[in-house]
């Protein structure tokens, strides 16, 4: 039985490995897609090393993918001395990947008939693939490397969060793309690094189809019924304390289907106009009746 067992958790395992290098390598084909297709052509410097290889390129005949592997094997090699084995694991294959798609889709704007010249459409359309891309790869547990790497050097010694440190570096390429390209350049690459960061969130976490709502309320039977009886779904009840007032309370907490937001928020207004309540996206919901 133990044998079976093992032999299971063996399948599992190679299952979830297979799933995770399987998206690693449609992410960095996405990637490098975008950036081949949208990206390169319209000068729209985004940030990470890809960006930066969009300004180099404007003064040193260096293929973008070349630029991007040296990059990358460098800051691998930073990675291994400043963070160490573990740290650096995951990025290893994207760094190695990610440039060698980017040399392999180089032409891909002869196979795929798209007008890019309009930079409207353009950024739309390059941070949606990209960023739903860069989803796929880091919801597999790897990175295409480059300045991710940076990024975690940043956060580690100076102690700053991962979204900060990603403003000092990106936000330095991104900005530095304006004397090269123009400031209407930098507007266009800002839409890209504002969608990119939305499509990956939404790879990462999904589209979220119910709410979660943290209820305070003086009514607390009566919205209780109400949800209990009007939209037939439960409730949680568990006892607080305020922080500035100290006084005992309690928070009726529900999920319900997002088509529902609204008919439970005017419920519990209706009932109690004083009511204090937070919602909140619920990305996955497990269990319940």
């Amino acid at each position: 039985m133990k044998k079976k067992n093992k032999k299971i958790q063996n399948n599992n395992k190679e299952k979830d490995l297979g799933k995770r290098y399987a998206g690693l390598v449609i992410g960095a084909f996405c990637i490098a897609s975008a950036f081949n297709l949208f990206l390169l052509p319209n000068d729209l410097v985004f940030g990470g090393v890809s960006g930066l290889s969009i300004i180099v390129k404007e003064f040193f005949p260096i293929d973008p993918s070349i630029f991007i592997l040296i990059v990358s094997l460098f800051l691998l090699v930073i990675s291994f001395l400043v963070l160490g084995v573990e740290q650096t694991k995951g990025s290893i294959i994207g760094s190695i990947l990610f440039p060698i798609f980017v040399n392999l889709t180089a032409n891909i704007s002869n196979y795929v008939p798209l007008d890019t010249s309009n930079l409207f459409l353009s950024a739309i359309f390059g941070g949606m693939v990209y960023g739903f891309g860069a989803g796929l790869v880091f919801r597999s547990g790897f990175t295409t490397g480059g300045t991710d790497i940076i990024n975690q050097i940043i956060s580690k010694y100076c102690h700053v969060s991962m979204g900060n440190a990603m403003l000092m570096s990106d936000g330095l390429i991104v900005v530095s793309g304006v004397f090269f390209f123009g400031v209407t350049k930098l507007m266009y690459a800002l839409i890209v690094v504002y969608i990119i960061g939305l499509m990956t969130d939404k790879v990462l976490l999904g589209i979220s189809n119910s709410k979660a709502f943290y209820i305070i309320t003086k009514e607390d039977e009566k919205v209780k019924n109400y949800v209990l009886n009007e939209l037939h779904h439960s409730v949680t009840i568990f006892d607080v304390k305020g922080g500035y007032t100290k006084e005992k309370d309690q928070v009726l907490l529900c999920v319900v289907p997002t088509n529902e937001y609204y008919r439970l928020k005017e419920g519990i207004q209706e009932i109690d106009q004083d009511s204090f309540f937070v919602v909140c996206d619920a990305y996955e919901v497990f269990g319940g009746e």
